[in-house]
């Protein structure tokens, strides 16, 4: 076996012996199960780029250098043919998809094998860290490989077969893939939006230009960001974007004309269908984040006075891309809900009973008013595959399904656990989520050192010696620490309760509590301060050998001010809570995302410029 990182660099001799030029990269033929190598760029004097066949002319090869069968002069120079790619210009360092694993990978290095003297085939891409260490050294590849077996953790090749691999920063369109090879519309909707969702912004654009609209729809459905679906369909023609759309359920579809600009959103409206049209512009009427914007109309609704045969021909006649139907709604002349019948008792009971005598007659509705949140506890909580909807007079409007209720009850938790400032989802070894949690749950430090400079540098300003400021600032931690248990306080009120909630507590409670709390910390941090004060100062000054030791008192002075100064940045944290709970309520009226985070940071930040504030006006005070 040999690997591309190997070969490219490698000179390239003649038949006599004489140098022609270095290995730039190696062409495929793609039309073939393990493709095989057809072609040899070479750069020659000069950097000029040089082709030529493999089979007509590579003699032998290994991994320090190539040898052709002829002369140099004897040389013809070809082209590369509409059914080959280059590979390291086309997949070295491209991001891939494995279609076998579902997954975005990046190429690290491509492993050949010399089927024979002067055979090279393509196995497949190494997306491992082996390819990355053997791109910078083999030799620090193989120092690794071999301190990895001895702490029991061998470092195994990570390769994506040729068959697996969907190439994306190149239009194949032309190119004839081998028979067997697997490409990424062949992959569920689901597994498509998440590879996306790991894309580079520039390669998302060419992913949706393999699929067909229908694929595309079913794929842009699930995606987890309505922002990233709406950016992907502002860079489409008018023509497409209008397509897909029409492909797309409407509530689906709604969600996602919501996120353009108006005039964007007029036109693609404009260029659909009469009915896809209306059934989206109907339940864009509704506010957003209400029943009405996620229900679908995709439902089957039958006369009273219906048998289950008739209900099983109307089933049987539905569209293959119809909504999924769990039960069938009753409704009299007026289209007025009158019962709900299970699709198990169609089947399980005789053809010619009538659907008035199974069904239930007072189901469990939803008004098209009612929040998304309400909606989707109610469905979990009756157990139910859809809700109906209905308007003030009972007609029924639409159904919400339990996969829509699903999806709001995990934006909701996900929406929690941001404002709560959680990093849950990274994996363990994810080096970017370990650095989020550190600097999340060690933030306070950051600013601790920051504040001890601040201070340093007020003292050096007043009293023109910055150490009395860096003694005082010993006591900032406390001052953060409860700045940053306020923050948490006011978060978890939020997520506890709502703002109309009859239990929530009233503001001035809230405040009211949080200023006690604080007060008595304040108070018992200045006692245990003082405490710890009086034993330092019995066990390292003496009374007889005070003069002797004036620098000393000085400096517990400091700290003892440093310690006033906690107490009142503990106080004023806390009066300053009902700020942090009324901005995360406005937001969340106005429907924007808050970062529990971004909170931490802000109350941390506060706390700092807090200390720092009382802690000269104590220095002022005893000037």
């Amino acid at each position: 076996m040999i690997y591309l990182s190997q070969m490219l660099g490698n000179p390239v001799y003649d038949l006599e012996g004489e140098r022609i030029g270095r290995v730039s990269d190696l062409g495929i033929a793609t039309g073939e199960v393990f493709p095989r190598v057809t072609a040899l760029a070479v750069e020659g004097p000069g950097r000029t780029p040089l082709m030529i066949s493999w089979r007509k002319y590579v003699d032998d090869f290994d991994e320090d250098e190539i040898t052709l069968k002829v002369v140099a002069t004897d040389i013809r120079f070809s082209y590369l043919q509409p059914d080959e790619v280059l590979v390291a210009r086309d997949l070295l360092n491209k991001q891939i998809v494995d279609t076998r694993g579902m997954r975005v990978v990046r190429v690290n290095d491509l492993k050949l094998s010399d089927t024979s003297s002067s055979q090279l085939r393509l196995l497949g891409a190494e997306v491992g860290m082996r390819g990355i260490l053997r791109s910078l050294s083999p030799r620090l590849e193989s120092l690794t490989c071999r301190i990895a077996r001895a702490v029991g953790h061998p470092m195994q090749e990570r390769i994506i077969a040729w068959n697996y691999m969907d190439l994306l920063e190149r239009d194949l369109s032309n190119v004839k893939l081998s028979v067997s090879h697997k490409t990424l519309d062949e992959l569920h909707p689901a597994d498509i939006a998440d590879i996306i969702e790991r894309l580079d912004p520039r390669l998302r654009g060419q992913v949706f230009a393999q699929l067909d609209d229908e694929m595309a729809a079913n794929a842009m459905a699930e995606l987890d960001d309505d922002g990233l679906a709406a950016r992907l369909v502002s860079g489409m023609e008018d023509a497409t974007a209008s397509r897909v759309l029409s492909e797309m359920d409407p509530d689906d579809a709604a969600e996602l004309v919501s996120e353009l600009d108006y005039e964007r959103a007029e036109k693609l409206l404009s260029l659909m269908g009469v009915s896809d049209r209306a059934a989206i512009s109907q339940l864009l009427g509704y506010r957003e984040d209400t029943a009405g914007r996620i229900m679908t109309q995709e439902f089957v609704s039958l006369g009273e006075g219906e048998t289950i045969a008739d209900a099983i021909v109307t089933l049987r006649d539905l569209e293959e891309d119809f909504e999924s139907v769990r039960y069938v709604y009753l409704v009299d002349g007026e289209q007025h809900l009158t019962g709900v019948v299970t699709l198990l008792e169609l089947l399980t009971n005789d053809p010619d009973t009538r659907l008035k005598t199974l069904a239930r007659t007072e189901p469990i509705t939803a008004s098209p008013e009612d929040d998304q949140e309400d909606v989707a506890e109610n469905i979990s909580k009756y157990n139910l595959a859809a809700m109906p909807v209905v308007d003030d007079d009972g007609r029924i409007l639409g159904i919400v399904t339990v996969d829509d209720a699903l999806e709001v009850l995990q934006e909701e938790h996900e929406e929690d656990l941001q404002i709560a400032g959680s990093t849950a989802g990274a994996s363990s070894d994810d080096r970017e989520g370990l650095l989020s949690r550190l600097l999340t749950s060690e933030m306070w430090y950051f600013f601790w050192a920051i504040g001890a400079v601040a201070c340093s540098l007020l003292s050096q300003a007043m009293l023109g010696d910055g150490l009395p400021g860096m003694t005082a600032a010993l006591a900032m931690p406390i001052a953060l620490t409860v700045a940053d248990a306020m923050a948490r306080y006011a978060i978890n009120s939020y997520l506890e309760y709502d703002e109309d909630d009859e239990d929530a507590p009233t503001m001035l409670g809230f405040a009211l509590k949080g200023v006690v709390v604080s007060v008595v910390f304040a108070a018992l941090a200045l006692l245990v301060g003082r405490g710890v004060e009086g034993v330092v100062s019995a066990a390292l000054i003496p009374d007889d050998v005070v003069g002797e030791v004036d620098g000393l008192v000085r400096l517990l002075d400091c700290l003892d001010d440093g310690l006033l100064a906690a107490a009142a940045t503990m106080v004023l944290s806390f009066v300053s809570a009902p700020i942090y709970l009324t901005t995360l309520r406005n937001r969340d009226r106005a429907g924007k995302d808050t970062s529990g985070i971004a909170l931490h940071i802000v109350a941390l930040a506060a706390a700092t410029v807090l200390f720092a504030a009382c802690l000269g006006t104590i220095a002022i005070v005893r000037m």
